[in-house]
């Protein structure tokens, strides 16, 4: 069988999104390429949500385009998002793990030792028959993790996957974050948190009121940023975002 093609590079071309009034991106041009994870921060309501939506294809841009590997209109089948409150369908972590196999078209056969897999990588495997709506909320987003990752996906989008966890919920994530990244799945993942963004990012990409204000490998970026606004952002004080409404 021939391999799939990447969905990779992802340009953005002067990618604008509107609702209603409200502008949410503004003139994006950017490059998601292949390698290290990608770490999208800014303050709340700079568009880093929609920046991910965007990208996994689930909004439409206003004005400009998006292109997967040069290509638009782009089934996503190897792409998958975990959103920062994810759905907990009414079954065991395991059938949640089933449901999202089955939905990819992985035979019966296969499918539980592809289970057993995914839970033991997000450290789920002892509660394989919990009602998945019982779980702590890290393990619901552990399992959240591992029902987008049983789509085999080549990107993995996260919105802010670890916001309102406790340390040891927070670490157990950013783990998994890394051993995924380790088997060569493309982490594109927003965030507030700058800890969590020099822990995790190969690179960076700064939004500020729904534009790109800087880009670049996460050591240039922390050690000498070059913006105004990344300075300010990188020594914890304010950035307002004026607009109501973006996400």
């Amino acid at each position: 069988m021939r391999a799939p093609v990447s969905d990779l590079p992802i340009s953005f071309e002067n990618v604008t999104v509107t609702a209603g009034a409200v502008t949410i991106l503004d003139g994006i041009s950017l490059t998601l390429n292949p390698g290290t994870p990608t770490i999208l921060i800014g303050p709340n309501g700079s568009g880093k949500s929609t920046l991910l939506r965007t990208a996994m294809g689930l909004v439409r841009p206003s004005q400009g385009r998006v292109t997967w590997s040069g290509r638009e209109d782009v089934p996503p089948t190897r792409r998958a998002i975990v959103l920062q409150r994810p759905a907990m369908l009414r079954r065991s972590a395991s059938g949640n793990i089933r449901y999202a196999l089955r939905a990819s078209g992985v035979g019966r056969t296969e499918q539980q030792s592809r289970i057993d897999e995914l839970l033991a990588l997000v450290g789920l495997g002892q509660l394989a028959d919990r009602p998945a709506r019982r779980l702590s909320g890290g393990e619901q987003q552990r399992l959240a993790l591992a029902r987008a990752l049983a789509r085999d996906p080549a990107i993995l989008f996260l919105d802010e996957p670890t916001a309102s966890l406790d340390p040891a919920a927070t670490k157990a994530i950013e783990d998994i974050v890394h051993a995924v990244s380790q088997r060569g799945i493309k982490i594109v993942m927003a965030t507030h948190d700058l800890g969590e963004a020099r822990r995790l990012a190969g690179d960076i990409v700064m939004l500020h009121r729904g534009r790109v204000i800087e880009t670049g490998p996460a050591a240039s970026f922390f050690n000498t940023p070059q913006t105004g606004e990344a300075r300010t952002f990188i020594a914890g004080e304010l950035l307002v975002c004026p607009i109501s409404g973006r996400t």
